[in-house]
């Protein structure tokens, strides 16, 4: 039910009974949780000793300025690259977003990481909080982008997540800041910022993340609170069968219904199957909210671990590597 946030590079005393605590399903790591790639795989061990191999670990690995982890990893352009490759070469573009993604996977297969929260399947039209997060404008190449992106994770043997359902290109406001308010019709976000996602969907991509935007013509409530989102929406009229995830309960835009354990209770009664509780100062509070509540349902969870992965040394070893590396990195910002 939960994804929790630790305090540091190594785990602390209390963290271990955080890690084991019921509902308690993965951790995501954070800047903060890395030094180096050897500390980071440390630590990553170090949480499979306590919680087990099935515990999911997680991070946000995107490119450009969402990149958690950087020494000693890819330095990986932001998704936008790709979709200006794209506008010149639309066939390379497509091979690069594979490329760019089987990078990221495989680094963090390497030192024991399940998956990333990629890909961005938003549309770049104006949002603070996206921009060049995403890969275009144009919502039908965003599309194939989308899912060139999800083939390359499954490739590096990592699970997909597409995120921010149904769409936070469209809105300026930043959901971490403030509260994000999108009053058109569904039948315009069906048309426009909804088809990468459903592209997305087709590629097989394994979870979705429920922005924190109100979609006012829709629902009164955000779209990781809302039944109309997640049930009737994604899983009834899209068909998705899948994992739900809510965005982290911190983020301002998720106070609309209250404190710590009114927003985890609102994810999960509205479909969600994993709720981000991403600052260590809300975890306990967060556990005591599932305490009794039913568990999620395994067979949505377990795909999102990731397949056996590489060593460091096995990736050194790969000349694929080096010419994947070669030909993404040099893409312009």
């Amino acid at each position: 039910m939960l994804i929790i946030g630790l305090s540091g590079t190594r785990l602390e005393a209390h963290e271990h009974a955080q890690l084991t605590a019921r509902g308690v399903s993965g951790v995501i790591l954070f800047s903060r949780n890395f030094e180096s790639r050897e500390q980071v795989a440390a630590l990553t061990e170090s949480i499979r000793e306590i919680a087990g191999e099935d515990f999911l670990i997680c991070v946000d690995q995107e490119g450009g300025r969402v990149q958690r982890f950087r020494e000693g990893f890819t330095r990986l352009p932001p998704l936008r690259a790709l979709g200006k490759l794209y506008d010149r070469h639309a066939h390379e573009a497509v091979d690069r977003a594979e490329e760019h993604a089987w990078i990221m996977a495989s680094e963090l297969r390497a030192v024991g990481v399940d998956f990333s929260f990629a890909p961005v399947a938003d549309i770049d039209r104006g949002s603070k909080a996206i921009g060049d997060r995403a890969f275009h404008a144009d919502p039908v190449i965003t599309a194939e982008l989308v899912q060139a992106y999800v083939r390359g994770m499954h490739l590096g043997g990592m699970a997909a997540v597409l995120k921010h359902f149904p769409g936070h290109g469209s809105v300026a406001e930043d959901t971490h800041l403030s509260v994000a308010v999108d009053p058109r019709s569904k039948d315009d976000i069906l048309a426009t910022d909804l088809l990468p996602f459903v592209a997305g969907i087709e590629a097989r991509a394994e979870a979705v993340m429920a922005a924190h935007v109100k979609y006012t013509a829709i629902d009164d409530q955000p779209a990781g609170y809302s039944h109309v989102w997640i049930d009737d929406i994604l899983r009834g009229e899209l068909g998705f069968r899948g994992c739900v995830f809510g965005d982290d309960i911190s983020m301002a835009a998720a106070g609309s219904v209250g404190g710590v354990a009114a927003r985890v209770n609102a994810n999960l009664d509205a479909g969600c199957d994993l709720v981000l509780a991403c600052f260590p100062d809300v975890v306990d509070e967060a556990i005591a909210a599932v305490a009794h509540r039913p568990l999620s349902p395994s067979d949505r969870i377990a795909p999102l671990r990731g397949a056996i992965g590489s060593t460091w040394a096995g990736l050194i070893a790969n000349p694929q590597r080096d010419r994947f590396i070669a030909r993404v990195t040099v893409l312009e910002s």
